[in-house]
Order: C-alpha cells, then structure tokens, then sequence
C-alpha cells in the first residue's frame, strides 16, 4: 500500500504504535500509515476505501480483507469538545508529529529502507521506558482527554513510567474524563485490566492519578476496607483484588473484569460482627447487581455482562463444594463456563491463602465427569408434567432440576417412580396445580 502511494508520488510513512512495537521487537497488531496524499487522493488510489473520518485526513483502505489506516500528515487547530478538533490543515510529517499524544507513538519509520523519523525525542524514551507527552502536558490531555487513561494504559501495558510533568497533568486533570464517551473508557479500561499480569499495577495507577475515583468509584471505594488478616494476609480489599489482576495471564475480557468486581459488594456490606470480626454478608450477590450497574454504564456487551454477573455471584461458592449434595457439586460442576469460574476461583486463592486444594480437586472431578457419559436426563418431560395434570409454568424447570437430583441420587430409577417423586412433593393436579408449588 505504501509503495503505491510512493509510485504515485506521495510520501508515505508507518506511524505511531507499529513503529514503537517494531523498535520493541514485538509484533505489531496493525499497521497505519501518514501520508501526503489528500483524502481525495488515497480514495482515487484504492478501490476499496472507507472515508471514516475524511474531514479529519482519514481513510481506511482495505486490501487483501486487511484494514488500514491512512492519515494525511496534519495539524490540528482548535478543539473546544476535548476529543476533536475544530479543524485541520494538512501539512509534512514533522507538523504531524507533533499534534500526536505520547513521544512513543510518535515516531515514522520509511517502509522501504527501515529508517527511523524521530521528530519528539520517541526513541530516547522508548529507551528509558518512558511515557511522556509531546509539548505541553496540559494542553495534550484538554485536546482529547481520554488521553488521561491512555497515558495509564500504556505505562500499563508496556510496564513503563509517567514522566513526572505528564503524572502532574493527569493527576490535576482527571476529573475532565468524566466527558468523554462511555465506549471509549470502557476500551481503555478493558485494555488496562486484561494486561497480561499487568492489571494490578494499572488499577494502582488509576488509584494514585485519580481517575480511578471518577471511572469507577466503586472500586475505589474498596481502598482500605480491612480483609482479616488469617484469611488474607496480603492486606486490603483493594490490594487483593490488584493481586488477582497481577496473577492474570489470560486473554478472557470477562475472566479479567470478573477480577476486578468480585469483591465489589465488600465495600457496601462491611461491618464487624458481634466476635469483632470483619463481616461481608452476602457480598457475592451484592456485588454482582453492582457489577452489571457498572459494566452496563460502560456499555459492556449483553453477553460479557451476563458471564460477569454469574462469575461474581458464584465466586463464593467454592468454600462449600465438598459439603454440596452430590448433585448440586455434580451441576455446579458441570456448568456453563466453568473453565471461567474455575480460573477465577484460583486467582482468588493466588491472591491470599494460595491454597489451592479445592481447586485440583474440582479439577479432578471435573476430568472425571467428562469422561463419564452424557449428563443425566430427566426421566419425565414437560410433556409429562402437564399430562399428569399440572399447569405449565416457569417453575417447570424447578421440578425437573429436582427430579435429575433424585435420579443421581439412586432414589428414582424409572418413570414409575419418577411420576411418584413428583406427585409425592408438588399440589395434585385436582388441586389446579402450577407446577413447582411445593405441597402442604
């Protein structure tokens, strides 16, 4: 693409994180490309060009199913809405440099020799592991102030420092990310969290910065809520819940958020018990409602909620599962996303006890039950049900759940019996039954 536009005698440069990767010895995820050529031009070039942001200098070219990012070199003027500017000139790669957020990603490397245009200093802190602002601090961050978390994210990601003025600036200034988009925090929180071990160190970030009291204040609200020490040594509520994201090595958005909201409930539900104790009651269902209140003002997608809430609201289940009857462990067990559970049932113990008992031996279990043959079915239907006079309804489920307990139990063996164990416990259907309506 970029000897195209070369052969059509435009300049054209690879800019921003695929030339700090490349210097990094790690893989570029994308490739974007600054360009001399106008919008118009790039558009009449490809056959396949997107003009999602022309007025701005960009279009997207797709080639081979491959989208890239084209910019024209620019400079912006004005900007009053903290993410856009009022508009823009066109202008050379080192104007273009300088309007881009952190020295890092503002580097140009020519595609066909490899050579390196450096025009703010990039190198030298990529070199120092440094992020840094390109000129002034402040005014980078009031031209697009999701920035704010940017800085954060990528301290995060690559483990670099916050050049002190840049700290500063985003200390003083983090109250303004409260006017920037839902959908863009959430892309940057989900990156900060789901860091690869980096997690824990990004939350203490948004913590010392304070961002994290205008993004998420219910996970600031964890800091200094005291843990008992017998149970988790490790210190507070918000320590452990950093030490869960620091023992994160996976890829699982919902396994990562899940991390940083189990414990969400503790705050509202602290209390010392009548022994003095520290006492969090019912904090698991608690703080899953929370965590879908959260998750849904960032625009989480439906299904990352759903897996979230279910991840919370069962995290406390783990402590009981060798007390559980054989056929509750056997469902819990065996249900949806266990892999999930499983994984953030070990970053919990990771981050305080680190027994890890519990967790091999559900793994064992779970082995077994694999390779055992398909789950037990119920010996009647709902069909059944409302043959034998009972009036359809939700609770349907409620009786047929039971009725599997009872087979894996060794109480019901047949469908004789099974129409037994039914009738024994629920209304006669002379009674106008609504299934699941336990009997007197």
């Amino acid at each position: 693409m970029a000897v195209r536009l070369r052969q059509a005698g435009h300049e054209a440069l690879f800019a921003g994180g695929c030339v700090r990767d490349h210097l990094r010895g790690t893989e570029p995820h994308d490739f974007d490309i600054a360009t001399s050529a106008t919008p118009d031009e790039v558009q009449a070039l490809f056959e396949k060009a997107i003009a999602i942001g022309a007025a701005f200098g960009v279009i997207v070219v797709v080639v081979d199913g491959q989208p890239f990012e084209v910019a024209t070199f620019r400079e912006d003027l004005g900007g009053t809405d903290g993410r856009h500017p009022e508009s823009v000139r066109f202008t050379d790669a080192r104007a273009d440099a300088k309007r881009r957020d952190f020295t890092v990603n503002g580097m140009f490397q020519d595609p066909e020799t490899g050579a390196i245009l450096d025009f703010v200093g990039g190198q030298k802190d990529l070199a120092a592991r440094v992020i840094r602002t390109i000129g002034d601090p402040a005014q980078r961050f009031e031209e697009d102030r999701l920035r704010l978390l940017r800085a954060v994210r990528f301290a995060t990601v690559l483990d670099f420092t916050i050049e002190p003025a840049t700290y500063l600036a985003v200390r003083t200034l983090s109250s303004g990310i409260g006017s920037v988009s839902a959908e863009r925090i959430r892309d940057e929180l989900t990156r900060i969290v789901n860091s690869g071990g980096r997690g824990g160190r990004g939350v203490g970030l948004l913590l010392e910065t304070g961002l994290l009291d205008e993004v998420l204040p219910e996970v600031a609200a964890l800091n200094g809520i005291p843990h008992p020490p017998r149970f988790h040594p490790e210190g507070d509520v918000l320590t452990h819940t950093r030490l869960l994201l620091e023992e994160y090595r996976g890829n699982d958005d919902a396994v990562a958020l899940a991390a940083l909201l189990h414990d969400i409930g503790k705050a509202p539900t602290f209390c010392y018990n009548d022994k003095g104790r520290c006492s969090y009651q019912k904090h698991a269902p608690v703080g899953a409602r929370m965590a879908v209140t959260i998750l849904k003002r960032l625009r989480y997608p439906k299904r990352t909620i759903e897996r979230v809430e279910v991840l919370v609201a069962r995290h406390m289940d783990w402590p009981a599962l060798r007390d559980m009857r054989e056929a509750k462990r056997r469902r819990f067990l065996l249900q949806d996303d266990f892999c999930a559970h499983l994984e953030l049932h070990r970053l919990d113990c990771e981050a305080c006890h680190r027994d890890l008992s519990i967790h091999g031996w559900a793994q064992e279990l779970r082995a077994q039950l694999d390779a055992e043959p398909p789950p037990v079915r119920p010996l009647l239907s709902g069909a059944d049900l409302i043959a034998m006079g009972y009036t359809p309804g939700p609770a349907f489920r409620t009786v047929l759940e039971n009725l599997v307990d009872a087979q894996l139990e060794g109480m019901v063996t047949d469908p004789e019996m099974a129409r037994a164990f039914v009738t024994a416990r629920y209304v006669a259907p002379d009674g106008k039954p609504v299934a699941g309506e336990p009997s007197s």
